[in-house]
């Protein structure tokens, strides 16, 4: 069985579990799926049709959809569920995760494309941010993802440019930005502290930081360079799969050693 008939399977459970039969046919209705292959089953008094075979109906145009098809129906199913009931959110969360997939604020992506373990401890908007990328990369909007990931970097610089006072950032390139705000921030000095604190030579650190700095200033140019040639800004452009999932990793590291300073 493919990951998304499995998927299926909880959503199906959580719907024959916790709604009505009318409540059900309603909710489906609004997923894209063919009504019209359902109408004949109607619940009455005496005869009618039961959830279970209402649901079995839903069962065979679920199999024969395209792995697009399934994702999106799966999505709007999982959104209307909990527009309907927000309460079963921790519940679904856990049947979810066991199957590799993740609920944050009401979206459905996959574990392996966003841990919402790791964010919490960024900052609100920049949260936002990396969960749209997510969706957008779930929902094979590639370069929109590639777009968005480095939109979660703009948000924190441009807080950073005001919070610091270093003037009007939009006259800067992306990776100008970050590297200005690494520096203002402190970001490596902090952690040359830190490892001095864990014990490590000063050699090793300062070996250590000056390829950490390089790294970061690599990730902010390829990141400006995907937003450039891969971006939606002007248009959808052609786009690299992997690259684009990289965007987020690449936006998530960033984000988190700009958010870093703010501890100092």
């Amino acid at each position: 069985m493919n990951e998304g008939a499995t998927l299926w399977s909880v959503i199906r459970s959580v719907l024959y579990e916790q709604f009505s039969f009318g409540a059900i046919k309603g909710l489906l209705g609004l997923t894209g799926i063919d009504m019209t292959r359902l109408c004949h089953l109607e619940q009455r008094e005496k005869g009618g049709a039961s959830k279970s075979q209402l649901l079995s109906g839903v069962d065979t145009q679920v199999a024969q959809m395209t792995e697009a098809e399934r994702e999106r129906f799966l999505r709007i199913a999982v959104e209307e569920i909990l527009r309907r009931r927000s309460n079963l959110e921790d519940t679904f969360q856990g049947y979810l995760e066991r199957l590799g997939w993740t609920l944050h604020e009401g979206n459905l992506v996959k574990r392996e494309i966003l841990d919402v373990l790791d964010l919490p401890e960024l900052p609100q908007d920049s949260r936002v941010d990396l969960v749209k990328v997510a969706t957008r990369l779930r929902d094979g909007d590639l370069s929109g993802a590639t777009s968005a990931a480095c939109g979660a970097v703009d948000t924190l610089t441009a807080r950073i440019y005001a919070d610091e006072n270093l003037g009007d950032p939009s006259g800067a390139s992306f990776q100008e930005r970050v590297n200005r705000c690494l520096q203002a921030e402190g970001v490596l000095e902090l952690l040359e502290t830190d490892l001095t604190d864990l014990g490590w030579q000063p050699g090793r650190i300062k070996m250590f930081r000056e390829n950490l700095k390089g790294a970061l200033n690599q990730a902010a140019y390829v990141m400006q360079t995907l937003r450039s040639e891969m971006g939606d800004v002007h248009g959808t452009k052609a786009t690299l799969v992997p690259l684009a999932v990289d965007s987020l990793k690449w936006a998530m590291l960033l984000v988190r050693m700009l958010n870093a300073g703010s501890r100092g």
